[in-house]
């Protein structure tokens, strides 16, 4: 089983790199953001719950991220793996991950970081807002708090990773196919 977290800041093209690893690999996208959205729209009780926190920027608390993935790995037993893109977020939620995984017979392969400059994300993100309507990404203060949640409580995951030597990065700028392939060889080497 192969499982990748594809990992970065918002706005760092994991969705778009994402489809192109389940294309290629036959593995399960499993986006905690995507879930949270479908659940906001579909006004369930977890779309309630999760708006309040993400009206202001915020991720959900762990507890919510962690039954999301529960759930999503459940619906998909007999898959050839998955690609992680938005989870874990903290390192409480990384260091449980492996135990959630051990039940269906994985771990975690390797962890790929996209990285790119500050202000390239902020471009991103009002970009993709004119494009998709995602409110989270149309107001500049929403997108450098993102930011500077992600730098204070996610960047570390980083850490945690390395120290299991199961960490690449990759330079998030550039042509999406030449990402994309650089992307492949690190997951052709952790396969």
């Amino acid at each position: 089983m192969l499982n990748i977290i594809l990992f970065g800041p918002p706005g760092a093209g994991k969705g778009t790199q994402s489809q192109k690893i389940i294309d290629k690999y036959k593995l399960v996208h499993i986006s905690t953001g995507e879930v949270l959205r479908k659940a906001i729209e579909a006004q369930t009780s977890l779309g309630i719950e999760a708006q309040k926190y993400i009206d202001d920027g915020n991720y959900v608390s762990d507890d919510m991220a962690i039954e999301i993935i529960k759930e999503e790995l459940d619906n998909h037993k007999n898959s050839n793996g998955f690609i992680f893109d938005g989870f874990p977020r903290t390192t409480f939620q990384a260091q449980k991950f492996s135990g959630i995984l051990s039940k269906y017979s994985g771990d975690v392969n390797v962890m790929i970081s996209l990285e790119l400059e500050e202000n390239d994300l902020v471009e991103r993100l009002k970009n993709r807002s004119k494009e998709s309507g995602r409110p989270d990404d149309s107001k500049e203060e929403i997108i450098w708090k993102r930011i500077e949640i992600y730098n204070q409580t996610t960047v570390q995951i980083k850490d945690y990773y390395k120290s299991l030597g199961k960490y690449e990065s990759v330079n998030g700028i550039g042509e999406i196919d030449v990402i994309f392939d650089k992307i492949c060889a690190i997951i052709e080497k952790y396969s």
